[in-house]
């Protein structure tokens, strides 16, 4: 599946490249060593992040897998505040005490890190640290991400086919037009996700990401039947407070901004 989504991901980018006729951008970053090697390394967060869910839905952790991607928002504040140098008010810092004690709960309950969301949520935040100040535009950047994974997918694709563990195309239409529908499935949302990342805070940014982990939940729990305890809805419930708490916050800013941009009469 990941080598799938590289394929016919950066095929589905090409195509829109081919068609806005934008290439003059690869010529600049053969130049620029920096910035390829910036690209490479949010490539890479980015595999480490496809490969982790893709195990997760595989192996019945899409609810771990939901966890980690409601802790994104917080892992955005945090680098925000680390990183960018983002002020961080009062309700964010509780909101961030409140995250850390759900992950503390989840890692006392379960005798161990929540490892899967842990990953998922560190390495989709710093990629999204990275894409906000990329030099390139969103097509162009993961563009140039799915470029740099194409060696490693071509090897990876060679060694199925040798050895058996995967057949392309297969027998099955149905899973064929799958296959070849992970690309624009894949490369949508993530351009979307990159132009809103270099026009938004990260904090704001965060606010925008709820809606898929709560899909994600509620498909583990009601399609996928997935164990959940009362003593897990404690450590997930602390995680919801502080999202609760990050949304009050950043609803309360978006109706004071327009006043103080408002002209005094």
């Amino acid at each position: 599946m990941l080598v799938h989504r590289v394929f016919w991901s950066l095929a589905f980018l090409l195509v829109l490249l081919a068609i806005r006729r934008r290439w003059s951008w690869l010529v600049d970053v053969v130049r620029r060593p920096r910035v390829l090697a910036a690209f490479a390394a949010s490539a890479v967060l980015l595999s480490i992040n496809w490969v982790t869910y893709i195990w997760a839905v595989g192996n019945d952790h899409v609810v771990d897998a939901s966890l980690g991607y409601f802790m994104t928002p917080l892992v955005n504040v945090a680098l925000g505040y680390t990183v960018l140098h983002e002020r961080l008010r009062r309700i964010q810092w509780a909101a961030l005490t409140l995250a850390t004690l759900g992950v503390l709960w989840l890692t006392f309950q379960a005798g161990q890190l929540p490892w899967i969301a842990l990953i998922l949520a560190s390495s989709f935040g710093v990629y999204g640290l990275l894409r906000k100040i990329a030099t390139l535009g969103a097509l162009e950047g993961l563009t140039l991400e799915t470029m740099v994974l194409l060696p490693a997918a071509i090897a990876g694709f060679w060694y199925l086919q040798a050895s058996g563990g995967a057949r392309f195309p297969t027998p099955d239409a149905a899973t064929n037009l799958w296959l070849l529908g992970v690309g624009p499935l894949t490369a949508v949302p993530l351009l979307l996700f990159a132009a809103g990342a270099r026009r938004l805070s990260l904090t704001t940014l965060g606010l925008f990401q709820y809606l898929s982990p709560t899909l994600q939940f509620l498909i583990g729990i009601w399609v996928f039947h997935e164990p959940f305890s009362t003593l897990r809805m404690i450590g997930f419930g602390l995680i919801w407070a502080a999202l609760v708490l990050y949304s009050i916050d950043g609803w309360r800013r978006s109706r004071t901004a327009p006043q103080a941009l408002a002209p005094s009469a």
